[in-house]
């Protein structure tokens, strides 16, 4: 390879890896920007939680709606179905 061959791949090669080395630290700073704002939604969510308390609900059946209010129709009535056949393998029915 000539000269000229080699001093152009070297200069690609270092384009490359500036290149790559800028779009690391840019994924890295979106990352770090969307865990901050995740670590500020979190604590929004605790306060609310918290504001519920404070009126008198109970936080942790609130947080059971809130979890069966994210599954869909069918799959809330199975996961229903099987926690009632488990209890009354136990004998935890009333009837």
């Amino acid at each position: 390879m000539s000269e000229t061959g080699m001093a152009t791949e070297a200069a690609a090669e270092t384009s490359k890896a500036v290149f790559g080395k800028e779009q690391l630290k840019a994924f890295v700073e979106r990352i770090e920007r969307l865990e901050e704002e995740k670590k500020t939604i979190a604590d929004d969510i605790r306060d609310v939680y918290g504001e519920a308390k404070g009126n008198g609900f109970d936080v942790t059946a609130l947080r059971a709606v809130i979890k069966l209010r994210k599954q869909d129709t069918n799959e809330r009535s199975e996961q229903a179905a099987i926690l009632d056949t488990y209890m009354a393998a136990l004998g935890m029915l009333p009837f």
